[in-house]
């Protein structure tokens, strides 16, 4: 398997995912999807697996927006547990079935159970609900299945039974090969961490900080980082996207987990003749309070700039609180809450400046997008992300939090026109760290890699 001069080695590529869904999960779903695309131009033809008990006609409206924005080529390689679970002729299909256990046909009294049925209104599954407890998915509750008559037949024991279950009936349909897991969810990661089939190594995937307020490499983690950790050594590969991520995280846990850097690519376009609106600032991201726009309204409202209009593009729960933001400061026709684009490249083709205040990151995607549009980037150094993107030039980094600096970035940037050139030209350059190519290669050779040795989980027994 190729992909110009990056060579994939010969094996079967699943990417498991808890959901992929249009326009939700931000950076995540635009992550896994980018990562299925570079396997799949690379020849390895991967299967995407989801989770998530949406009903079928969802995940197919899901699948055909996915094709029609390019996101992916082949809608039938994206694949859901609970599609998968429905036999035609009623009930749960034949694998399910055959998971199931009669000593499990019955849950708790008490619980209360979510009824999946398929599109003739027929049970073929009943999920435990586990209100208000961020570890619903550790269960042993049972999932109950259903025969054709709509009568219990038994139950798998929890998510994990069904999950796995789902698994061990994709992967005996793969024979005797290697199967490379890419577990881009830690929920997932925790269900299958004692997966200890020989033919599979599990590389998984982080997306965000690992850390809560105030962001130090010692800084405390809530409990679902904390349970993660312990667990994470069993896993053949452990990728990071930032260099100063791994770092932190091998200098704090030492050197049990094997921890790699695979940044999340993206595809670095050829940069055109499209000239910016001049005074044209952009934030593009998901509108929740860890992103802090109202950092960056506050900013740009103090730059000052003649002629300069804000645009922040993007939706989420902070988006109501934004808008009331502009209306008391009666800056509408200077700062605009402009929603979800379908065409992000379009937006950033537009920015004179690309503005950042978030309090932490995963990566950035939208800034290494910026920096490949050879747009300047102005934001916060905070974990993780900027100061590795910028590290090559293309914008520049301020104090956490210091508004006054971050007004005072964007209107020399926004008004020296040399400066703005500079980092223009700087900015394709510092990108390409971050191409589709360069994280290919990091991750094949992190598959290579798993696959000279033996499963850390089977070696573990």
């Amino acid at each position: 398997m190729t992909r110009g001069e990056i060579s994939l080695p010969e094996a079967e590529y699943l990417v498991l995912s808890s959901r992929l869904i249009p326009d939700l999960d931000g950076g995540y779903t635009i992550a896994t999807l980018a990562r299925a695309r570079q396997l799949a131009a690379a020849g390895a033809d991967p299967q995407l697996l989801t989770f998530d008990p949406a009903d079928a006609a969802a995940h197919a409206q899901h699948r055909e927006e996915f094709a029609r924005r390019g996101a992916i080529d082949d809608p039938a390689r994206l694949r859901n547990l609970f599609d998968e679970s429905i036999a035609p002729d009623g009930g749960a299909t034949a694998w399910l079935r055959a998971a199931a256990s009669p000593a499990l046909s019955a849950g708790r009294p008490d619980r209360e159970y979510r009824m999946l049925r398929d599109a003739d209104d027929r049970p073929f599954a009943a999920l435990p609900v586990i209100p208000g407890n961020p570890d619903w998915h550790l269960t042993d509750e049972p999932v109950l299945v259903y025969d054709g008559d709509g009568q219990t037949i038994g139950g798998v024991a929890g998510f994990r039974g069904l999950y796995r279950a789902w698994l061990a009936h994709v992967t005996a349909a793969l024979g005797d090969v290697p199967i490379i897991v890419i577990c881009e969810s830690r929920q997932l990661g925790e269900l299958i961490a004692d997966w200890d089939d020989p033919r599979v190594r599990i590389i998984h995937t982080i997306h965000t900080m690992h850390l809560e307020a105030p962001y130090t490499p010692d800084a405390p983690m809530n409990a679902l980082w904390t349970r993660w950790f312990a667990l994470a050594d069993r896993f053949d590969a452990v990728t990071w996207p930032t260099p100063r991520q791994r770092d932190d995280v091998a200098a704090r846990f030492g050197d049990s987990i094997r921890n790699v850097v695979v940044p999340n690519g993206i595809e670095l376009p050829t940069v055109g003749e499209c000239a910016p609106e001049p005074g044209l600032v952009v934030s593009l991201s998901r509108l929740a309070p860890g992103k802090r726009i109202d950092h960056i309204i506050r900013a740009f409202l103090s730059a000052d700039v003649p002629g300069a209009v804000l645009e922040i593009w993007g939706d989420g729960p902070a988006r109501a609180g934004l808008e009331q933001l502009i209306a008391e400061r009666y800056c509408a026709d200077r700062v605009r809450v402009c929603g979800v684009t379908a065409d992000p490249d379009a937006v950033l083709e537009r920015a004179s400046v690309v503005v950042s205040a978030s309090a932490f990151e995963g990566q950035g995607l939208s800034l290494a997008e910026a920096l490949a549009h050879a747009r300047p980037v102005v934001s916060y150094d905070v974990r993780y992300g900027p100061s590795d993107l910028l590290a090559g030039g293309g914008g520049i980094l301020i104090p956490d939090g210091d508004e006054a600096a971050l007004a005072d970035a964007l209107r020399r940037v926004l008004t020296d026109a040399e400066l703005r050139t500079r980092l223009s030209v700087e900015a394709p350059a510092a990108a390409s760290v971050w191409g589709d190519d360069r994280t290919l290669e990091a991750l094949a050779a992190t598959v290579r890699d798993v696959l000279a040795t033996a499963s850390r989980r089977t070696a573990a027994v």
